[in-house]
């Protein structure tokens, strides 16, 4: 998702308010701001890049919003004051820029905002997913409930990322570590062959052996360059990833492409489930439900078929029938959904849906990792094969003209 910062209208008292909203697009944050209550009257994207080291210092963990949610809950189930418990929290919190927000956020409540609108004025850190579940536990007197779910969904979240990104750092490493050796060789050896077969006479270097001695001294001569060309290429597809048309083609590939597309499409499915359970269970309206996981899945082909969902639930469709035979879901979520419907437990059959689902992320991970191992060890074979005969070919062929006795 993309951060807009914006300016809008409080019509309760026609105060100016400015802050931040995560959305897909600008017609998105404009819904986001509108759910809010206020009025927008300026949307800008926030360049990517921008302020990176401000929002790397200022990054609050997974783990310290898991506590304040928990810590938070179990003091309001005690019989605090909502401000009291912030207070307390406050002090109990080591993150320093999540003390910062919530001494703000008390500060807005004691001027008379709700505590749902004080967090919404936060979105990088209380996403809508959270804000919506406060709100809805504010409404129902349920807050503790609805926190204690927050921290369950959080600690559920960061535990299949953190999976997922495990999978992914082996073969990064070894990524790494080849394109390195791969660097030495180019840089250290080839010219070394090279001024070893210059002193021959009439010794004519095969074309491999040419191709990657030009490479390298490319890479010797005008290593700027290659700094500059690596740099501007990875920032070009780092902003077209985030754009509309980049994130378009990014997600279909996470979704489709082998092997990691069986991957993808469970990890969002248990998304979709987990997020739609705790919005359910804590009493969101179903097609506010819809549109509150639209975002939450953070792909914008599931997002759109959620939405088109949305659409036909509005004109009287059951959800489960909206979803069946479309290819951004898997057969089982509507399958469940239905069975969810007509039980009336739709709650206990999209946790169950989560549960499954994240059983086969770590599936899925276990054979990504089973698969990748062998394939890593063909590309450095080959890897090995290319340098090897680049250096050994000249060799062949000084004997074949009898020049090596």
């Amino acid at each position: 998702m993309l951060t807009y910062k914006f300016t809008a209208r409080n019509p309760a008292d026609g105060k100016k308010i400015s802050s931040e909203v995560q959305a897909q697009d600008e017609k998105s944050a404009a819904q986001a701001i509108k759910a809010q209550g206020l009025a927008p009257l300026e949307i800008t994207p926030i360049m990517a890049g921008s302020s990176i080291g401000k929002k790397f210092l200022n990054r609050i963990k997974t783990k310290d919003k898991v506590i304040f949610s928990r810590q938070l809950s179990t003091l309001i189930n005690a019989g605090l004051p909502l401000v009291q418990s912030l207070r307390t929290v406050d002090k109990q919190t080591s993150s320093k820029p999540l003390r910062a927000i919530i001494q703000k956020i008390v500060a807005d409540i004691e001027a008379g905002l709700a505590f749902s609108a004080a967090l919404a004025k936060y979105p990088n850190t209380f996403n809508r997913v959270y804000v919506s579940l406060v709100a809805a536990g504010e409404t129902s007197g349920t807050l503790d409930k609805a926190l204690e779910r927050l921290a369950n969904q959080q600690e559920k979240d960061a535990e299949i990322l953190s999976k997922v990104r495990g999978a992914m750092t082996y073969p990064a490493i070894v990524l790494l570590v080849m394109v390195g050796v791969l660097g030495f060789m180019l840089v250290k050896v080839l010219p070394q062959v090279q001024e070893i077969y210059k002193g021959l006479p009439g010794v004519q270097l095969p074309f491999l052996t040419k191709l990657l001695l030009a490479v390298s001294h490319f890479i010797i001569h005008f290593w700027w360059i290659v700094i500059i060309l690596v740099g501007i290429i990875t920032f070009v597809t780092t902003r077209w990833a985030r754009t509309g048309p980049g994130k378009l083609v990014i997600d279909k590939f996470k979704m489709r492409a082998w092997p990691i597309g069986p991957l993808f499409m469970k990890l969002y499915m248990a998304r979709f489930a987990r997020t739609g359970t705790t919005l359910v269970a804590s009493g969101v309206p179903l097609l506010q439900m819809l549109s509150i996981t639209s975002d939450a899945v953070d792909n914008v082909h599931i997002s759109k078929s959620i939405d088109s969902a949305a659409e036909k639930v509005k004109g009287g469709k059951a959800l489960s029938d909206t979803l069946v035979g479309d290819s951004n879901f898997l057969e089982l979520v509507p399958n469940m959904i239905r069975i969810g419907e007509q039980s009336g437990a739709l709650e206990t059959m999209l946790g169950k849906t989560a549960d499954y689902y994240e059983k086969e992320v770590d599936n899925e991970i276990k054979a990504i990792s089973t698969i990748i191992e062998p394939v890593l060890m063909v590309i450095m074979g080959i890897m090995a094969l290319i340098i090897v005969a680049a250096i050994l070919l000249p060799i062949y062929g000084l004997v074949g003209q009898n020049i090596i006795k």
